[in-house]
């Protein structure tokens, strides 16, 4: 068993982004005094975030690379509920370093970047999509990504408390209270919530955005100050990330595109709809279908709802619109856990696609949107079906 394990966990290595920047991070502890923390008994706890920082750095080819995972020894343990395995399993995380470095000179090519927003699902962190985050940092973006309570598999705050996250089958009530209303709406610790828990996790999204303002105008660090181009912002995020993002757009106006990823909408969502372009990457039913046989979930209620509520929101943009779907994809596959062994395809929780052809299209398309919608700067891949990508199914407004 000894002998398996490196290679079956391996210590892997992030590709180099395609793009011309290198990436600097930093991290940030912001607390929102205007609101109550849901996830707290304490009455008098206040919205606490982690928020990482990912952005175009001056190249420092000997400086070491910033870890995958700050915090590991906390956060991986957690992980396994995820994969209901023992909590050393993914302590080989800690190992695993990115492309970025911490505290690196901005790239002076510029004055000024987009700014976007990452939401992660439930049981994610906020870089559990670095190989997407790094190829837009790669290409001239700042991304930001948070740990939200509630949300994280686990957290540590300045002050070395630790927050756990809630089990599925704890938040999920809280989740589907947004989507399907039911007259009698799930409480959380003590607070009734008849619009669920979606509009409460969209707001850390807009408070991270007011926090941005200020850092633009005075970073403690000295490094983002001026730099951050808040008058072109967007958000995006996978699975339940997905709902915030599509949430935080509806309302708030500041956000100028958003990217959603394979997950249904809320109900205020496809009640309303969104006025911000959109793009929604997903796969197709025959795909979900698979990924029950294999790995469970997804049932035909889940595939029809994902499928309905996304088109429906689609399908009444005023703007610009895409609908992509990745076939072979599972929904694990939009997220770096492709990466975190090989042993994945073969367990059913990753797609027969390969995970290396998945990043790369999600990246693709991804860039393509935001490099549009914020920098005005048009794509052939947005024009219509690629021969690029030949299997991807692809439709705009």
């Amino acid at each position: 068993m000894a002998f398996g394990l490196p290679n079956l966990l391996p210590v892997f290595r992030f590709p180099k982004p395609t793009g011309p920047y290198a990436i600097g991070t930093l991290t940030y502890h912001w607390v929102d005094t205007s609101r109550p923390e849901l996830f707290s008994t304490n009455p008098n706890d206040h919205r606490e975030l982690t928020a990482q920082v990912w952005y175009p750095a001056q190249n420092e080819p000997s400086a070491s690379r910033a870890p995958y995972i700050q915090d590991a020894n906390i956060v991986t343990p957690a992980l396994g509920r995820l994969f209901n395995l023992p909590g050393f399993v993914f302590s080989y995380l800690k190992y695993v370093t990115t492309n970025a470095v911490a505290s690196a000179p901005i790239s002076d090519i510029k004055r000024s970047y987009p700014v976007l927003i990452y939401l992660t699902g439930v049981d994610g962190f906020r870089s559990v999509n670095t190989f997407q985050v790094e190829n837009l940092v790669s290409h001239g973006y700042i991304v930001v990504g948070l740990d939200q309570p509630g949300i994280a598999p686990a957290m540590r705050l300045p002050d070395g408390r630790q927050i756990s996250g809630l089990s599925r089958d704890q938040i999920q009530p809280l989740i589907n209270q947004s989507i399907a209303p039911q007259p009698n709406p799930p409480s959380l610790n003590g607070k009734v919530l008849p619009d669920g828990i979606i509009p409460y996790f969209a707001q850390d999204a807009s408070f991270s955005l007011d926090e941005l303002i200020r850092l633009n105008q005075s970073d403690p660090d000295h490094i983002l100050t001026g730099h951050l181009d808040l008058l072109n912002v967007g958000v995006f995020g996978v699975s339940l990330g997905g709902m915030d993002a599509a949430q935080a757009c509806l309302i708030d106006p500041r956000f100028k595109a958003c990217l959603i990823m394979d997950v249904w909408m809320p109900l205020d969502v496809v009640k309303t709809g969104l006025h911000q372009p959109a793009m929604f990457l997903t796969r197709d039913a025959a795909t979900m279908r698979l990924e029950h046989q294999r790995a469970g979930g997804w049932s035909e209620k889940d595939i029809a709802l994902t499928i309905d509520t996304m088109r429906a929101v689609y399908d009444h943009l005023p703007g610009d619109g895409y609908y992509v779907q990745i076939p072979n994809m599972f929904h694990i596959n939009f997220t770096d856990v492709p990466y975190w062994s090989p042993i994945m395809p073969l367990i059913g929780f990753t797609g027969p696609i390969t995970p290396q052809k998945g990043f790369d299209i999600v990246n693709a398309y991804t860039l393509a949107f935001f490099d549009k919608e914020l920098k005005g700067q048009p794509s052939p891949l947005l024009n219509g079906p690629s021969t690029q990508y030949p299997g991807v199914t692809f439709e705009k407004r």
